[in-house]
């Protein structure tokens, strides 16, 4: 079986983001753990996290910094 996709996205406190799968489950990540070295840093200004949108398949923001699509599904709680 192929795991979910993101379908919608809603950024909420703490950086955590509310996503919500083609499979009807709405679960919580925890992006926070990932806010380290060059890539994720910008996700630190809460203005920019806040402009999370999903791709149909997982959660982008504008500079192309992404969550791996597994890591998204199985690691929400």
């Amino acid at each position: 079986m192929l795991r979910p996709t993101a379908i919608n996205v809603k950024p909420k406190e703490n950086y955590l983001l509310e996503v919500k799968f083609d499979n009807n489950e709405t679960k919580t990540f925890a992006v926070k753990p990932y806010i380290k070295g060059t890539w994720f840093e910008e996700l630190k200004n809460i203005d920019y996290f806040n402009n999370v949108k999903t791709d149909g398949f997982t959660v982008v923001w504008e500079h192309g910094q992404d969550i791996c699509p597994d890591d998204l599904y199985y690691l929400s709680k």
